[in-house]
């Protein structure tokens, strides 16, 4: 009977030692996919560098750019002036011309949405107007604004400069 128990423990042993290679086999080729896809991470994250790098400079490029059309139509009332002070025979000629230019001016800026803040007779507001003088005015209400100082000015929903205002306070 001692030789079965030799046997069995050889059959025992051969079925481990099948097991361990076939183990062996496997964490061998889980490494391979393990290597495959950290490769394939650091593709990944080489590409997605390359691309933040890309994008930051096409986002500097529209923003040095961003005014190029607009800048376009001002060398045109530029070229106005110059024609105009060229062309210049008198102070009429000179009044008409400067005229023209303002108006082509301004409907540039408009068609680029400009629009100036109204405040005379308007009611004071702190998101629109700077208070830089206060005056009790008979005509005027309480909060009201009695003079503009310096126009303000909004660019579509923006305001980019608020207008200087003199505001009626009543005592």
């Amino acid at each position: 009977m001692p030789k079965p128990k030799k046997e069995k423990s050889e059959k025992e042993l051969e079925k481990c030692t099948k097991k361990l290679k076939e183990l062996k086999k496997e964490l061998s080729k889980k490494e391979d996919e393990i290597e495959e896809y950290i490769s394939h991470l650091q593709r990944l994250q080489a590409d997605f560098e390359n691309y933040k790098k890309q994008r930051e400079k096409q986002e500097t490029q529209i923003i040095e750019y961003a005014n190029e059309k607009l800048i376009l139509k001002l060398v045109d009332v530029l070229e106005d002036m110059e024609r105009a002070i060229a062309n210049c025979n008198s102070p009429k000629d000179f009044k008409d011309g400067l005229n023209l230019i303002y108006r082509k001016f301004n409907n540039i800026l408009e068609k680029e949405g400009l629009q100036r803040i109204p405040t005379k007779g308007e009611k004071f507001d702190p998101f629109k107007h700077e208070a830089i003088q206060v005056e009790n005015h008979e005509k005027y209400k309480n909060g009201e604004i009695i003079e503009e100082i310096s126009r303000g000015y909004m660019l579509k929903d923006k305001i980019i400069k608020p207008s200087l205002v003199k505001v009626c306070k009543k005592d």
